[in-house]
């Protein structure tokens, strides 16, 4: 196990800032759907494997800014998703297919569009448990190693009540600081270590302006999803799902304070697949904000080796 301490304002100062294209999609029901797009000039050995980020529940593209700059300087094509109701793309009008189903294919046809055979997956939370049921789509020649940004398998359900008792919450603020205050109020416990700086940066990824004000980027109906959770329902088995995995490389980013993913969790990642590696990310917790150079360089390795 390697471990980072939990430096989030050390980044990737020396790294060429890359401006990513922005890209939409239509899903199959017709919504108007938007990435970012890293594209490499290079080509044949100078072109490293492409990377497809997808974020947390709530979250969107804009919290892959840092790594993908980095990876884009070293000749990775990195694409981020929004999914629907997220960033920049429509809302649904029925909360209902904020499910991950339909949001799978969405990332589908946003790999078709884009021409994409062979990629990795760096999924941030539900963008983890995409790459899990897109094992039983993608074969490893396709979809050829996975990146988990603090989840697995099994997920502690104290962290999902402790979401679902913020979603849809605090939507808009006045100012940017006042989001930042907010996000320490809900999480600061996750992330200890955090300046004002930091938490002014998490706000700038998590918040636009708008009308003076600033509004949190996602649909506040999304909140629907956890709304009926069944406190005495058990956490889904998904361990055959990451079975599926066991045919290509997998690296598990975890922080150290997350209260999602648990190190019992981690371990039983790594002891059950041939090619696993943990990378603890100190100070930090759920999930970790990938801001680091220390992180960048982890996930760079393990790209090279695919």
């Amino acid at each position: 196990m390697s471990t980072a301490h939990g430096d989030a304002h050390a980044g990737a100062a020396h790294i060429p800032v890359a401006q990513p294209r922005d890209f939409t999609w239509k899903s199959a029901d017709g919504l108007r759907l938007y990435g970012r797009n890293w594209i490499v000039d290079a080509a044949g050995d100078d072109m490293r494997i492409p990377v497809i980020c997808l974020p947390g529940l709530s979250r969107n593209s804009r919290d892959f800014n840092d790594i993908a700059r980095y990876l884009h300087a070293r000749n990775h094509h990195v694409v981020a998703l929004d999914y629907r109701g997220r960033g920049k793309s429509d809302w649904d009008s029925d909360w209902r297919n904020y499910a991950l189903p339909v949001e799978e294919n969405d990332i589908a046809l946003a790999i078709e569009k884009l021409g994409l055979k062979r990629f990795a997956v760096l999924g941030t939370s539900r963008g983890g448990l995409h790459a899990l049921i897109m094992a039983a789509r993608y074969a490893a020649e396709q979809m050829a190693g996975v990146i988990f940004n603090d989840v697995g398998p099994h997920i502690e359900m104290r962290a999902i009540h402790r979401i679902a008792a913020t979603l849809g919450h605090r939507m808009n603020a006045d100012s940017l600081t006042q989001v930042a205050d907010n996000l320490k109020h809900t999480i600061g416990n996750q992330f200890p270590s955090f300046e004002s700086k930091d938490w002014l940066k998490l706000a700038g990824q998590l918040a636009s302006e708008q009308s003076g004000g600033f509004v949190m980027d996602y649909d506040p109906a999304l909140a629907h999803q956890l709304a009926s959770l069944d406190d005495a329902a058990p956490a889904p088995d998904l361990w055959p799902l990451y079975d599926r995995l066991l045919d290509r490389p997998v690296l598990v980013i975890h922080g150290e304070k997350s209260d999602l993913l648990s190190p019992e969790t981690c371990k039983r990642m790594v002891d059950t697949h041939p090619n696993a590696r943990l990378k603890t990310i100190s100070g930090q917790g759920h999930a970790p904000v990938l801001w680091e150079t220390d992180t960048h360089e982890a996930v760079a390795r393990f790209l090279q080796e695919l």
